[in-house]
């Protein structure tokens, strides 16, 4: 552990030795980044209630097919969606991991919309 310039009488060595590493952080902010945009959010937000193609996804959020495509990229190379190809058209869902469910609650949960796949116990 460094030694700190001041003392403030706080020990901080188990939270230092501890504190994870900036690649951990970064992935956090990468998965933050798809929080900045709403369009990418609700297109996630759709994907974690259905499994959709890109022209259906288009007509749901009132988007362009590329611009919808340009979000499923990003949303897919944060880990946060997965693609099935089905013969010539390929459908898009929410992940199945810790990760896209916390965010899925957490979406949720700060917009205060209910989840018609969650149980009421849990809103």
């Amino acid at each position: 552990m460094p030694n700190l310039p001041h003392d403030h009488g706080e020990t901080l060595e188990y939270e230092l030795e501890n504190m994870p590493s900036v690649d951990d952080f970064q992935t956090v902010a990468d998965i933050f980044k798809q929080l900045g945009d709403g369009s990418r959010i609700r297109i996630f937000w759709l994907l974690c209630h259905c499994r959709e193609c890109v022209t259906n996804l288009s007509s749901m959020v009132s988007m362009s097919s590329p611009a919808v495509s340009h979000h499923l990229r990003q949303l897919k190379a944060a880990g946060l969606i997965v693609s099935l190809r089905s013969g010539k058209e390929v459908y898009y869902s929410a992940a199945d991991t810790p990760r896209a469910q916390l965010l899925h609650h957490m979406i949720e949960d700060l917009v205060q919309i209910a989840c018609p796949s969650r149980p009421e116990a849990e809103r």
